[in-house]
């Protein structure tokens, strides 16, 4: 399978190294309008540089082309792609607006190829160990979830992501792996409620979600956070809870309603030491599932799901309301 990155710095660096441990994969073009950054990851990867996004997509020979550019990008390139007979895999947001995700969707379907959003949060470990909990009624009836995500402000070096209309902010950049992993682990969302502040380098956006189970989820995203990036998640239900903290050296810790005298009131499931990036198991998976024909554990429609989630946090940002969410889109009430 052969492989084209456009866009060559953070994103375009993890996809380019995750490729190279890939049986059956071979980076064949790179185009970024840094040329250094394009040169560099041609000596990364062995891959030829391109002047042009278009001279790439002609002459390189690739099945699929990685789009790892700021997101208001997603949608132009991987429809250009998809024009040209390639698979896309394009970084998470899908796209900045609901318009342009489903043009996206609609015109790689049009043309017979792959459209996959990555969602990595799917791919870690301790995430999908927490979903299973709750899959196989480990946790009886989900009542409350909370999940947080914070770290230092990519825009010190990215200046792009300081522009909502570039990035999509803390919520639409950041927050939309949270929204994607609890839609996915608990179900659809009925309503949001959300806040946000932005104040210079700090960008900070909590959301409460309700779902159509009725349960509930409370989000924290903070972009200026002075320690190292964290991520928490605790899920909680009628027969117990799940707990995660990236912080902490115990990856995950299910905590029963009542004690097992034997085993004591938890059982705890460590990191794997045979740990394998979960952008590699993304991409892996994204290439199995073109390979195989099989369906991906994120969908181009999951994707659409967790912009609209974020959109509708946006605009209960800005209107003050909650918003709730319907088969027909969201609606302020």
């Amino acid at each position: 399978m052969k492989i084209a990155i456009v866009g060559c710095g953070g994103m375009g660096n993890v996809h380019a190294n995750s490729y190279l441990n890939i049986p059956g994969v071979t980076v064949v073009g790179v185009h970024d309008i840094i040329s250094d950054l394009s040169e560099k990851l041609a000596n990364l990867t062995g891959a030829t540089v391109y002047d042009s996004y278009d001279a790439m997509l002609e002459q390189s020979g690739c099945d699929i082309v990685s789009v790892t550019l700021p997101s208001h990008l997603h949608m132009a390139f991987s429809i250009r792609a998809a024009e040209a007979g390639k698979h896309v895999i394009c970084e998470k947001p899908i796209a900045l607006t609901l318009e342009d995700a489903r043009v996206m969707i609609d015109v790689c379907q049009q043309q017979n190829v792959h459209l996959f959003v990555g969602h990595v949060v799917r791919f870690f470990p301790e995430y999908n160990e927490m979903r299973n909990k709750i899959q196989d009624n480990s946790l009886g009836r989900i009542g409350v979830a909370h999940a947080k995500r914070i770290g230092a402000h990519p825009g010190t070096l990215r200046q792009w992501f300081i522009d909502d209309q570039l990035s999509g902010g803390v919520v639409i950049d950041l927050m939309v792996h949270d929204l994607d992993f609890m839609r996915w682990s608990i179900g659809e969302v009925r309503s949001v409620y959300g806040l946000r502040t932005v104040h210079g380098m700090v960008d900070y956006a909590s959301a409460t979600l309700v779902f159509d189970n009725d349960a509930v989820a409370n989000i924290e995203s903070y972009w200026g956070y002075p320690g190292s990036f964290t991520t928490a998640a605790e899920i909680a239900g009628s027969k117990g809870l799940v707990q995660h903290d990236s912080s902490n050296n115990k990856s995950i810790k299910v905590v029963r309603t009542t004690t097992d005298v034997e085993k004591g009131p938890f059982v705890e499931v460590p990191q794997s030491p045979g740990y394998v990036s979960p952008y590699q198991l993304e991409l892996e998976h994204f290439i199995d599932c073109i390979r195989n024909g099989s369906e991906p554990i994120v969908s181009a429609e999951d994707a659409y799901k967790a912009l609209e989630i974020g959109l509708a946090v946006m605009e209960s940002v800005n209107t003050g309301q909650t918003v709730y969410l319907a088969k027909g889109g969201a609606h302020n009430e």
